[in-house]
């Protein structure tokens, strides 16, 4: 027989095809399992289609009642643009929830399993509660700060430089490291660059071999220094661009971003710099739950001081720039030890010749 971990553990799989398809929704998967055999299975596709449960039940038919179901998220208890999962598990019959991790929501958290227990079905809680909360995290993010969980990622040689001395940074990193990016972006919402690293690499932000990207991408711009001939304004999917600006910025240079299918956020700004906490507002009010940046170096160093990183990839590649031109992958003018942010490492692996290291604040 397989234990409660193990068919959660199916659920979780299922779970992570949704991810970067469902805000402000969290991805969520639910496997239904009859005398020790999976009889239904689904997972949350999109906001507006059916939640995880109702699919599986879908799948289920009448085989449901009387059933174990695994799911890696609360079911839901209130109705919005789909049902309440509580109503239909128990309109279904079934004999026993098995639930991941709670809903963060501080309004919502644990009012689904009272329904369920108080319909009589036997509800447990916590089996791969850590990576179910994994899952969920940019979720979490966005329910409890208003804000989106925000992944800064940086490619970098030995010596810590994003560009040798003329600005080139194509390609420190290896085709291996190319490819992970690649993955990563097609499971975000948003993929964020400074102005300078549009201007500099007039850079797609946009997974390979997707047909149909969901991630949008956003350049922070202060000045209005983008060019309308910016390739995210002219390809394919320029409705998916958004350029942050100064409230400065002229409506004239607004209106030919918004031409070549662009949203435009006109926001605070200071001394050259966007107001990042009120961009971070602004995200969030758009449901997005995952921002991957990546770089300048500019503004990875105002994300870090505005305690605005949630966690940091470096791809770190075998080479060495030298030199006191080459830029660096925080910006001038630093910090001093005793105040340097520091980090904890929780993922480290090779990309090919490239090593790739997760970490995360020590404090937020």
């Amino acid at each position: 027989m397989r234990t409660d971990e193990q068919w959660m553990g199916d659920a979780l799989a299922l779970a992570r095809r949704g991810v970067g398809h469902t805000r402000p929704n969290p991805p969520v998967g639910c496997v239904i399992v009859k005398r020790g055999r999976r009889v239904g299975h689904g997972y949350h596709r999109a906001a507006g289609k059916p939640h995880a449960e109702v699919e599986a039940l879908r799948v289920a038919g009448e085989q449901a009642a009387g059933a174990d179901v695994y799911v890696t998220l609360e079911p839901c208890s209130t109705t919005g643009r789909t049902g309440p999962c509580t109503e239909a598990l128990i309109s279904a019959g079934v004999r026993r929830v098995v639930v991941a991790v709670r809903d963060p929501n501080p309004a919502h958290a644990g009012r689904g399993l009272r329904k369920l227990r108080a319909a009589g079905i036997e509800v447990q809680c916590g089996a791969c509660r850590p990576e179910a909360g994994a899952l969920i995290e940019p979720f979490a993010s966005w329910v409890t700060r208003g804000r989106p969980w925000i992944t800064l990622k940086l490619a970098t040689s030995l010596d810590g430089a994003i560009a040798d001395r003329t600005g080139r940074s194509r390609w420190i990193s290896g085709p291996a490291a190319g490819r992970w990016v690649d993955r990563m972006r097609s499971e975000v919402d948003v993929i964020m660059v400074g102005s300078g690293t549009a201007l500099q690499d007039d850079p797609g932000l946009l997974p390979r071999n997707r047909r149909r990207p969901t991630a949008h991408r956003l350049v922070l711009d202060s000045r209005g220094r983008l060019s309308t001939s910016a390739k995210l304004l002219n390809d394919t999917w320029s409705e998916l661009s958004v350029v942050a600006t100064g409230e400065s910025t002229s409506r004239r240079k607004q209106a030919a971003w918004q031409r070549h299918g662009a949203a435009v956020w006109p926001l605070p700004a200071k001394g050259g710099h966007l107001s990042l906490k009120a961009l971070a507002r602004r995200m969030g009010k758009e449901g997005w739950l995952h921002v991957l940046c990546e770089g300048g170096g500019g503004l990875a160093a105002s994300l870090l001081r505005e305690k605005l990183v949630d966690e940091l990839v470096m791809i770190v590649a075998p080479v060495v720039m030298g030199g006191g031109s080459a830029l660096p992958a925080f910006g001038e003018p630093g910090w001093l030890l005793n105040q340097a942010p520091r980090f904890k490492r929780i993922e480290q692996c090779e990309l090919g010749q490239d090593m790739l290291l997760r970490l995360r604040p020590e404090t937020t």
